[in-house]
Formats: C-alpha cells, structure tokens, sequence
C-alpha cells in the first residue's frame, strides 16, 4: 500500500489506523472543490513558471477526466485512497504519468482540504438562504390570502390578545430574514482562499496565493498561513447559524402542530405532507411539523460538537480537525430537507379562520382595551388594570357577564363594551409593527422589501 507519506516509513499503516484515519467516505462529496482547486494550482504553477505548460495540459486533461468519472460514478476508488484530495491526485497520476506527480507541487492537504470546505460552504450556505427567502415568500403569499383574518395571540401558551393572521405568519418571516443575514455573513467569513498556506508556513516557491483566489473566486486571501490551515471558524459560524434557522423552523413545527389539533383546530393538513397511524384509522399526523423540532436537537447538536472538538487545539493543523466535515454536512443537509418540507406544510395547509376567530372573539381577549380606554379619560394604568381585572374575576366566577359589568359602570359604560364585539379589539391595533390592519398592511411592504434586499445581496455574493 502506497500512501502520500511513504516515503518516511519502512512499514505501512495498520488496518486500524487505515480505518480511522480514512476519511474518504465523508469528504468525496467536495470533489468537484477538490478539482478546482487543483485546476487552478496547477493554472498557478504554469504562471510562476515551476512546471511546464505541457505538463499543465496534461494535468487537465487529467482532472477533467477524473471529474466526469467521478460525476457518473465510474470512478474506481483504491484501498489506500485515505481521502478525496488523494483518490484525485492518484488517478491524474495515473492519467498524466510524470507530470502528474506535480500536481501536489508547493501544496499541503492541510491547505488544500480547507480550501476545499470553504468553497463548498460558501455555494452551500447560499442555496440554503436561497430556499429560506422561497419559504419567506410562502408564508407572504399565505398572509396575503387570508386578509384581515384574525386568531388569538398567546403568551405563556394562554390567550392574551387577537391578533391578525397575516402578523402571525409574517413574525415568522421576519425570524427567517435575520437566518438569512446570518448565512450570508457567514459566506462573507469563509470567502477567504487559504490555498498557498502550504502545510503551516507557506512556501520556499515563488507561489501565487493571490491570483489562486481570484481564480478561484474568493474574494481575498489568508494573512497569516498558520491561521489559514487552523481556522474553522467558518465552519461553526455556519453551524450555529444553521442551528439557529432549525430553532426557527422547529417553533413554527410546534405551533402546527398545536394547531393541527382537535382542541385547537385552528389548520388542516394535507394529505402529501402529513401521515397516518398503522392502528389507528382516524389519525392524521403532523410528522413534518414533528420531524421539524427533532431536526433543531441534532443542528444544535453539530455546532456544540465541533466547539467541543475546538476549543483545545494547539496551532497549526491537527487531525482533529478531520471531524469538522460531517457535521457541517449533515447540518446542511437537514436544513435543507427540513425547508423544502416545512414549505410544502405551510403552502398546502388549510387554514381555518371561522375556527380562528371564534377562539379570538372571547371578550376576555379585550380586556387590556378596557385598561387603555381608561388611560385615555385619565385614570392612571395601575388602577384601570384594577378596575378591569375585578370586572374579569367577578366574570369568571359566573356572577354576571363581562359585556354587561363594562356596561354598568360608570367609568366604562356602553361605549367601552363595543369593544368587547367581535372583531373589534384587534382593529385597535394601530401602533407601528402592530398587529392590526393599518400596521400590518405598511409590514407587508416593508416584507416585500426586505425580500427583494435579500435576494440582491445573494446575487451579490453568488
């Protein structure tokens, strides 16, 4: 067995060793990076003059063959390929003869596997905000549909006041929004190129770090090559705020599934995106909604994970840091699985707003309008909280209903009763980022906006 360190062992590694240390089955997803990469070091060692343009060609024809076998997948992996940056160089050695043995020239895996994780975290990270602003777009289309429908807003799980459907759906837009600016000011972090760091010091060669990430399209290059090899803080950047969209996501997928059900009864799923029971005929389950919160443990679970690898770490490179691929991986992944499923459930849910608004018309709902409606004639908000709060207890306890105990007092009377009919507390709604019809129609522009902000900063950085 010929490893890419032969050269300084008389024995090759034990089994053991092979089996831990290879880590070929996680990273052969980057081997498109891992071709570019080498087109353009290889482009770079041509310019600076340390191979020859004829080995240059053959290189790429090489890497160019390499990747269509590993694209259709007739691509015949080695025992001894450790990982995808050494199956890749073997067969252009393989393919390229001699010149393919300069094809590692003035190149470290240490630099080159970063680079490689960069490249594809960046194109990762902005189709997953990609699919965040369509998911945005859904819950604004659902918004607009249901006009000025209303339903109860809840504190601590218990009704406090009606709110309108719209502001409800759009205050889970806006948390995805900040999701996105968290993913693309991550992909500003990692558009560093690290390629020219060598294994920890740079390099004796003339090398050309800064035309590599320009043809690379990164946007700069490393300072200081230590850091460039050793830095994964790109890497937990993304997965916390990769872990953070899943707590998003899985708050929606608690409230679904709330609302799915016969208490509540606020939504109707669809066949396509809910399950059966194998026992039970009746059951329509909410998996999605489900699956949703679970994913959030598991994103949660990869970023403290890699802190944990982390935080003890001496300068420059270890192995350790091998472990940074799969949980960044499976992160992406799932959030990813988890947008596209949480879009259809929202897009195709039925949304029962007569169910809605006859939970939101308990008069109990008005109660802190009874408040401020004394705050305007003048009474101080402490006491007025008083005096409603004796109304809604003396209501509670059966002796008269609250209509009629607003009515009779003096301090209230008819005119705040009308504030107890259907509907009317939640039109009272009028402050700035409210949740009544004037506020939330400005929101929905604004929403609008923000949709089209985001989708230019993406094309910015794609």
């Amino acid at each position: 067995m010929t490893t890419l360190w032969h050269g300084r062992f008389d024995e090759g590694p034990a089994e053991a060793l092979q089996a831990l240390n290879d880590s070929l089955p996680i990273d052969r997803r980057m081997f498109r990076e891992d071709i570019a990469g080498s087109r353009a070091h290889v482009a770079m060692l041509a310019r600076v003059g340390l191979i020859s343009d004829a080995d240059a060609g053959a290189i790429e024809l090489a890497l160019d063959a390499t990747e269509a076998e590993l694209a259709d997948g007739s691509f015949e992996f080695a025992p001894f390929d450790e990982d995808i940056h050494t199956a890749v160089e073997r067969r252009v050695t393989e393919l390229a003869g001699e010149a393919g043995a300069r094809l590692h020239t003035g190149r470290s895996r240490n630099d080159q596997v970063v680079t490689d994780l960069r490249l594809w975290t960046k194109r990762e990270l902005l189709e997953i905000a990609a699919l965040i602003g369509r998911f945005q777009a859904t819950l604004a289309a659902r918004a607009d549909q249901v006009g000025d429908a209303y339903l109860p807003g809840y504190t601590h799980l218990q009704q406090a006041q009606p709110v309108l459907l719209a502001h409800h759906l759009l205050a889970h837009g806006w948390a995805l929004s900040r999701d996105v600016d968290r993913l693309l000011d991550a992909v500003v972090r990692t558009d560093v190129s690290p390629l020219g760091a060598g294994a920890l010091a740079g390099s004796s060669l003339p090398l050309d770090p800064d035309g590599v990430a320009a043809d690379l399209g990164f946007s700069e290059r490393f300072e200081n090559s230590i850091d460039a090899v050793s830095d994964r803080d790109f890497v937990a950047e993304a997965l916390f705020a990769l872990a953070l969209l899943g707590v998003h996501l899985s708050r929606l997928g608690e409230e679904i599934v709330l609302w799915s059900t016969e208490e509540f009864g606020f939504v109707g799923l669809d066949d396509a995106f809910s399950t059966g029971s194998s026992m039970l005929p009746q059951k329509k389950n909410p998996d999605i909604a489900e699956i949703a919160r679970a994913k959030a443990g598991r994103l949660i679970g990869s970023l403290t994970g890699l802190l944990a690898t982390l935080k003890g770490l001496p300068l420059a490179y270890d192995k350790d840091l091998q472990e940074d691929k799969e949980p960044l991986f499976e992160a992406c992944d799932s959030a990813r699985l988890t947008l596209l499923a949480m879009e259809g459930l929202v897009l195709t849910m039925e949304l029962r707003t007569d169910r809605m608004a006859e939970a939101a018309d308990n008069p109990f709902g008005a109660a802190t309008d009874l408040a401020e409606f004394l705050v305007v004639s003048g009474m101080p908000f402490r006491e007025a909280h008083a005096v409603v709060g004796g109304h809604v207890r003396t209501a509670l306890a059966g002796e008269a209903h609250l209509a009629d105990l607003v009515a009779a007092d003096e301090r209230l009377g008819p005119e705040a009763a009308a504030l107890l009919e259907p509907g009317a507390a939640v039109r009272r709604r009028t402050t700035p980022g409210g949740a009544g019809p004037e506020p939330v129609a400005r929101q929905r522009k604004r929403f609008a906006e923000q949709l089209t902000n985001q989708e230019a900063r993406l094309a910015s950085l794609s």
